[in-house]
């Protein structure tokens, strides 16, 4: 369990914006699929998703601005990834205590 005394206080607006970037079932569709994947190709994921490559697109870059996606380019394509880092700190205990700090 996380000392919540020692745990700094995050940037709210920076919550915000990655819990915004959660907020959509096609967003956490496809960091499902990263997550269970691993890095995908952009033409991988427009197959998987049944949607145009604009509509991919912009999702990917929601998901890229909040930091929540790594993005490598490989000749012409692109490859997506989860950032691990984020994503275990978005589910850390941490967290918790910003959420739910103790009533001490």
């Amino acid at each position: 369990m996380a000392d919540c005394k020692s745990v700094v206080t995050p940037s709210f607006e920076l919550l915000e914006l990655r819990f915004k970037a959660l907020s959509d079932k096609k967003r956490l569709h496809l960091i499902h699929l990263l997550s269970t994947w691993g890095q995908t190709c952009v033409c991988d994921l427009v197959d998987e998703m049944e949607m145009p490559q604009s509509k991919l697109s912009y999702h990917l870059k929601i998901l890229m601005n909040a930091d929540l996606l790594h993005k490598e380019t490989k000749g012409t394509w692109s490859y997506y990834s989860v950032n691990e880092g984020v994503m275990d700190h978005l589910l850390s205990e941490e967290l918790c205590c910003v959420l739910k700090p103790s009533k001490k």
